[in-house]
């Protein structure tokens, strides 16, 4: 029962950190302040995670984790053929960002700009979760290669650089506009135009 109990605070810990962290940032949110959303003592915070450093980066990955959950839905629920499988996880992905009133973006993207610097441990973290997800992605278009609807004369590792460098980009501009315009321009150009096989004249 004691345990169940730790296993509990320390999740809602790092729920309460993963949306204080997007809309605020590492710097704009203290200790004091996670602890009492989660309704537990400071000190009880340390019980858990050794400093906040630590505490970001095990945010990091419970964030990498949920995301993967909530991808492997969309891909069960989502068409079989990979190349459309893929957008429709980034479509449903900008659906649940126009779900939120205030659009905070990628938790990945705005920890890296503000910490990766300052903590090598949530960097070495935040390049693990990067590339993984760089892998899923670089999977489905090179199978789309495969089956011809993808343009075979730039790598699919290539083009899964540029489109999470774009779209990274776009949830910045999501955050600065408040509004999922960009990302759904993102998407329209990298499945509509730059992922499209190359048609000779």
């Amino acid at each position: 029962m004691y345990k169940q109990k730790r296993t509990e605070t320390r999740t809602i810990l790092l729920e309460i950190g993963l949306e204080l962290f997007s809309r605020r940032g590492y710097n704009g949110t203290g200790i004091k302040e996670i602890v009492d959303a989660a309704k537990v003592p400071k000190g009880s915070f340390y019980n858990y995670f050794k400093s906040k450093e630590v505490f970001a980066d095990e945010v990091i990955r419970h964030y990498a984790d949920t995301l993967a959950i909530r991808w492997s839905g969309y891909l069960d629920e989502g068409p079989q053929t990979p190349l459309e499988a893929l957008r429709y996880c980034f479509e449903r992905m900008i659906v649940d960002y126009e779900k939120s009133e205030i659009k905070s973006g990628c938790l990945i993207g705005n920890l890296a700009a503000e910490i990766s610097e300052s903590s090598e441990l949530c960097k070495n973290t935040l390049q693990q979760v990067v590339l993984s997800w760089q892998e899923h992605i670089a999977c489905s278009l090179e199978e789309a290669q495969k089956s011809g609807f993808v343009r075979t004369d730039i790598s699919a590792e290539m083009l899964t650089d540029f489109f999470w460098s774009a779209w990274e980009g776009a949830l910045l501009r999501m955050k600065i506009d408040n509004s999922t315009t960009p990302v759904r321009a993102c998407i329209a150009v990298m499945f509509d135009h730059i992922c499209r096989p190359h048609v000779h004249p």
